[in-house]
């Protein structure tokens, strides 16, 4: 008989995203998978595999529920500069208050952790950092069209810089960064690239 699965995976992994974000690879055992998601270990490596695989498809559910939404947003805004300074303004919102408070990003504590050897984890914060660092340039790219750049502000060096910014505000959230004092750095690039014109 085929094997019938008595629990929802899709469940139990929002668990491990949850477990993993908040904890880090390094910190989380399987026992404490297992006490989060109440299921026993032989159920979670015949669904997920070990611990590594289990991370890896939790990075990826992720990406594709909190990163990806917010970069396709960004990137199809139009508003350009406002658009930027609303992205920041959520970002720092969602890591400063509420449920989410101090957890940091997972891909940015991906970075910043040893589970950044894994190719496989290295990979997808590679495309991470590329859909990131494209959606940045989109609306840089909408923003110096509707003429609300700095004179020869460079939009791909500006979506560099942004990108880089993005990871900083998450990093220094997860340590205890002020939202204002974060807001404040925000606002301060913002206004280099021409942020004031366009208010």
């Amino acid at each position: 008989m085929p094997d019938i699965k008595h629990f929802d995976p899709d469940a139990a992994l929002a668990t491990v995203v949850r477990l993993f974000w908040r904890q880090g690879v390094a910190s989380t055992g399987i026992q404490d998978v297992v006490t989060a998601t109440g299921l026993n270990r032989s159920s979670l490596y015949a669904t997920f595999g070990g611990k590594q695989q289990l991370y890896l498809a939790a990075l990826r559910r992720y990406v594709e529920q909190w990163s990806q939404p917010a970069f396709r947003n960004l990137a199809e805004d139009g508003r350009g500069l406002p658009a930027i300074a609303e992205f920041f303004g959520g970002l720092i919102a969602v890591r400063c208050a509420g449920q989410y408070a101090r957890w940091g990003c997972m891909v940015a504590n991906a970075h910043a952790g040893a589970e950044n050897a894994d190719p496989d984890v290295r990979a997808l914060l590679d495309r991470h950092h590329q859909q990131l660092r494209d959606a940045m340039h989109a609306a840089l790219t909408g923003a110096e069209a509707q003429g609300q750049l700095a004179p020869d502000t460079d939009p791909g060096a500006a979506a560099d810089v942004l990108a880089l910014l993005a990871y900083g505000v998450n990093l220094r959230s997860r340590a205890g960064a002020d939202a204002q004092a974060l807001e404040a750095t925000v606002a301060t690039a913002l206004d280099a690239l021409g942020a004031r014109a366009a208010a």
